[in-house]
Order: structure tokens, then C-alpha cells, then sequence
């Protein structure tokens, strides 16, 4: 595994700006062309014709507006903020690519599974089978409020929703239409066969779904499932259901940790280790030499503004950073928003006692992702590390700029890592395309193990009253 080139992904929200405070004040920065298809239709070929495998979409049905009890700093500091909903962007960046693949994180408590396993069957049909979806149970008590909750759900009780959900959504997925359903057979004026299209009859503590699947089956099925939950809850989710897990690290040390817990809980959840591939949330600031990647670091920690930052982490944990002064530490406390958020800082690197200063230094420049900082060759023999001494599979490539991060390292970085084997080459025009899972496993459907393959395998009996007739 150690020799396998990582994965690329683009990392991105369909916002003004994403992780970096104060991006969208550089010059040349071009996120408040964020409504304009032509900007992200040009991305996509960009990313594409660079051999990236894919861009991993965030996203949020809330707001930050917890740091001084409102969201005056997010508002001012476009933190993550306007945001539009990133799967109306999928196919038309599908469009106009071949092989480039597209995470998107939908959230599992606000959407009801139907409507859920349509969006995503209708991504994968038009994706011809390149979309993933990277399952959330949110954190926002914005997006709570506004969604008709008096409060958040705790996460015990999101997870303990969100593995039903997965029940529902795998049964539509998997269950409901047999492979052959579909027949067009105009003699018989039949389109589908009524017998091989199947009610799943769900009826559980949160959600009671009786009928059959709106799609017929996509060319995966069930989309790849990315999952980046971190707290002791998420692993366990995530053990059982993801394929792919994204995570977020201060250091190689601890992220090689988290990837060890992460693969116990695989196991744990009777899957192979290996059938899990691990994503970390990367910012890569890369110029010909050491010194003038410093340099360019620098400058946008010294522009980027604390209380735009401080915003972000505070709706991130939901913890109002304006109650702690900035030198005294930081001590882990529950919260029913981002737990794993607080833990990253609080317990991740035990030798170190953050305060809120250093936590905003750290969070100036792409967040809560560990920052590559220099040469081409510094960046390979980072990634080198990452890769090696942490154990993760691919990055998710957050920027400085808009795009202009993701030229710099198209440009600079990106041949030299080619050279030394830690990416791939970018696949040929004539090459055919394959599925997102295709190029994660080698194969279109869920792997043996995974739960959803023994929906599909197991396919519910039709029952008398269960078909579509």
C-alpha cells in the first residue's frame, strides 16, 4: 500500500471561500465568481486535464453564527458564507469532463432518505457513474433551528438516525429494482417489468418508506460513501459504512493514529482494513523555492482576520471563542456540535495545550488540514511522509487562492510528484472512463463485506403486494 500513488482531490465549497479567512481579499482571487457555471465548468477542465481524480465538495444547511452570539464575523469574512447547494453543480462540470469524479456531502438528518437516494441515482446516471456522496449528520444548531428542530440532535442520537437512514437508502438503492427490470419491450408495450421492481416495506424508530425506488439502477448503485466523522460515534459509523473516510490532522503522528483507529473499526465492523481508502484535508503552498513559499505562507496567516477564523472554528464546535482570551489553553470540553473538532486540537497532539491564538494561526490557511509549505521537492518528500508514516491514501487539495492554489501546484508540484511516483498519471483522452468506485477498487459495486452488498445480493422477496403492479 505504501507504494500506491495517492489519490487527488480538489477540495472546494460553493461559497466566495472555503478554509482560508480572508481568501477572497487576494488579488487574483476569483471566489466571487462562484454563481457562474463558466467558472466551474472551467475548473472542472482544469482539473481534469491535470489528472486529478476528482473534487470533493463541502457543504453546510447552516451558518456560523455562533462566535459573539451572531454571524456578523462569518458574514464579513464570507466564511463559508453565501453557500449554494454543490449537487446542482455536478452535472454540468460533468459535462464537460470524461474521467474527474465528484464528492459531494449531503447531510443524513435534514433530508429524508427518499428524496436522498434519488439525487444521488440521478448523479450517478448522469455522471455515468462518477459521484460519491460524503455522508454528514451536521453540526449546526443555525441549520437546526432552520430546519424545524428546537435544538441539535445529540451526536449519539444523530448517528443512531443515521444508521437507519443508511438501512433505507441501501434498500433503495440495492433492493428495490432488479437488474434486468428495465425492458422496453414495445410488442408487449411494457417498459418495466411490475415483477422485478420491488417495495422495501421499511418501517423504523425514524422513518417508515413502504414503496419502491423512484430510479431505476445507476451504473454504481449505491455512490461511493465517503464519511469524515472523527469522534469514537463517527469511527463506528464510519467502520461499518464508508468506503472512503476524510480526515483532518495537525500532525503526521496523530493522523497515523486516527488512520490506526479508523482501520480497527473497519475491522471491528467485520470488514476488511484494506476496503476503506483514507482521505486528508491537505493545503499545499508550493513556489520554486523554500524561502518564497514561506514567504507567501506568511503573508496570508499575517492578512487573514482572527475573528473570521475564530467564526468558522466556533460554528465548527460550537464553542463562542470570544468567552476564552487568546493565551489561556484550551481545555477539551463536550459539545453536541463538532466533538471531534474540539478533540483534533485538545487531544490529538497530548504534548501540546492549545490557545485559542494558536489555534487561529494554525486555522488561518485552509483550515483545519495541516499546511505544506515549500519547493516542489519539499512538497514531495511531505507528501512522501504523509503517505508513508501516516498511512492515507489520497489528499483532498484545499488552496490559498481561488484557483490560483491549485494552479501554483498544478504548475510547480504536481510534475515533480508525478516524477517521483507519488500521483499517477493523468489518464489519456482515449482511455475510457471508469466509475469512482472503479478507481478506488477496480470494481462498480459495493465490495464484499459492506453492507449494501448484502442488500443487493440478499434482494428483498417480492412479496404479494410488494411489486409495482
Amino acid at each position: 500500500m505504501k507504494n500506491e500513488p495517492l489519490s487527488l482531490f480538489a477540495f472546494d465549497v460553493f461559497a466566495p471561500a472555503h478554509l482560508t479567512s480572508g481568501s477572497w481579499r487576494n488579488e487574483g482571487d476569483q471566489g466571487h465568481r462562484y454563481t457562474d457555471l463558466q467558472y466551474w465548468t472551467g475548473i472542472a477542465r482544469k482539473l481534469e486535464e491535470a489528472g486529478f481524480d476528482g473534487i470533493f465538495f463541502a457543504d453546510n444547511v447552516g451558518y456560523h453564527d455562533v462566535y459573539r452570539g451572531n454571524g456578523d464575523a462569518a458574514l464579513r469574512d464570507a466564511a463559508q458564507f453565501p453557500i449554494n447547494d454543490p449537487t446542482v453543480l455536478i452535472s454540468g462540470m460533468a459535462a464537460v469532463t470524461k474521467h474527474l469524479t465528484f464528492g459531494v456531502t449531503c447531510s443524513a438528518t435534514y433530508e429524508p432518505p427518499y428524496l436522498l437516494a434519488r439525487k444521488f441515482s440521478s448523479l450517478d446516471h448522469l455522471t455515468s457513474g462518477r459521484v460519491g456522496w460524503n455522508i454528514v449528520t451536521s453540526y449546526s444548531e443555525a441549520a437546526a433551528r432552520n430546519l424545524g428542530k428546537e435544538q441539535q440532535l445529540s451526536p449519539e442520537e444523530r448517528y443512531d438516525m443515521a444508521d437507519e437512514y443508511m438501512d433505507v437508502v441501501y434498500k433503495l438503492w440495492e433492493s428495490s429494482f432488479e437488474e434486468d427490470a428495465v425492458v422496453r419491450d414495445a410488442e408487449s408495450a411494457t417498459y418495466i417489468d411490475p415483477a422485478k421492481v420491488h417495495q422495501i416495506n421499511h418501517s423504523g424508530t425514524h422513518f417508515r418508506v413502504p414503496g419502491f425506488h423512484l430510479c431505476e439502477p445507476s451504473p454504481q448503485r449505491t455512490p461511493v460513501l465517503f464519511q469524515a466523522g472523527a469522534s469514537s460515534r463517527g469511527m463506528a459509523f464510519g467502520g461499518k459504512h464508508a468506503e472512503a473516510v476524510f480526515l483532518q490532522g495537525t500532525s503526521v503522528e496523530g493522523t497515523k493514529r486516527s488512520v490506526d483507529k479508523l482501520r480497527q473499526a473497519v475491522a471491528d465492523a467485520g470488514r476488511d482494513p484494506k476496503d476503506v481508502k483514507i482521505v486528508i484535508l491537505l493545503t499545499v503552498v508550493v513556489a520554486p523555492t523554500d524561502e518564497e513559499a514561506q514567504a507567501k505562507y506568511r503573508k496570508a496567516v499575517e492578512t487573514a482576520p482572527i475573528d473570521g477564523i475564530l467564526a468558522r472554528f466556533s460554528g465548527w464546535t460550537g464553542i463562542d471563542m470570544a468567552e476564552y482570551e487568546l493565551d489561556t489553553p484550551l481545555r477539551s470540553v463536550g459539545t453536541k456540535a463538532g466533538q471531534s473538532m474540539v478533540d483534533m486540537f485538545s487531544k490529538a497532539d497530548p504534548d501540546r495545550d492549545w490557545t485559542p491564538r494558536q489555534i487561529a494561526e494554525f486555522l488561518a490557511v485552509g483550515g483545519t488540514g495541516s499546511t505544506i509549505v515549500g519547493s516542489p521537492e519539499t512538497v514531495a518528500a511531505e507528501l512522501r511522509r504523509w503517505r508513508d508514516e501516516a498511512g492515507v491514501d489520497g489528499i483532498n487539495l484545499s488552496y490559498i487562492t481561488k484557483p490560483g492554489g491549485w494552479d501554483d501546484f498544478i504548475e510547480l508540484a504536481l510534475p515533480v510528484l508525478r516524477a517521483e511516483g507519488l500521483v499517477a498519471p493523468a489518464r489519456t483522452e482515449d482511455e475510457d472512463p471508469v466509475t469512482l468506485r472503479e478507481k478506488l477498487f477496480g470494481q462498480k459495486y459495493t465490495l464484499d463485506g459492506h453492507p449494501a452488498t448484502g442488500y443487493r445480493t440478499g434482494r428483498l422477496a417480492p412479496a404479494a403486494d410488494s411489486t409495482a403492479s
